[in-house]
């Protein structure tokens, strides 16, 4: 057997708990961070996307540090965090072209519901209000 074979059972890197508790403590408030975000309402400020864009940016930090921390990146030879680098750059540049092809068919879109939509819907709000008034009268 060479020597190779016999190194299957050793570990390669093992965290501090301190280390570890800070990354949890640092999840937990940029998952606080993402909700809180999702509440605020960017239209007041004509900024609709913004929503997005700092959940996405929170969500990409939360990404690095999981990978830095638990999957032991931080301390993995350099080539392994370059495919990283350049898998997150390559998710940014498909999203970025997804981005540009919403931006082509967006101002041909209607507001609010189609006129046969907004009929149907209409109709059964007329029926849940008569069946609402003539329930209240048998009782």
């Amino acid at each position: 057997m060479s020597s190779h074979e016999t190194e299957h059972g050793a570990v390669g890197h093992i965290v501090p708990i301190k280390l570890l508790v800070i990354t949890c403590i640092a999840l937990l408030v940029l998952t606080a961070v993402t909700v809180w975000v999702a509440k605020l309402d960017f239209e007041m400020l004509r900024m609709g996307e913004m929503n997005i864009l700092v959940a996405m940016g929170v969500a990409t930090v939360k990404c690095v540090i999981v990978a830095l921390i638990f999957m032991h990146l931080r301390w993995d030879r350099s080539f392994v965090g370059f495919v990283f680098v350049g898998s997150i750059l390559f998710v940014g540049l498909f999203i970025g072209l997804a981005l540009l092809d919403t931006k082509q068919y967006q101002p041909t879109m209607l507001p609010g519901n189609s006129p046969q939509i907004q009929l149907k819907l209409d109709v059964l709000k007329a029926s849940a209000a008569s069946d609402g008034d003539h329930g209240s009268a048998t009782h």
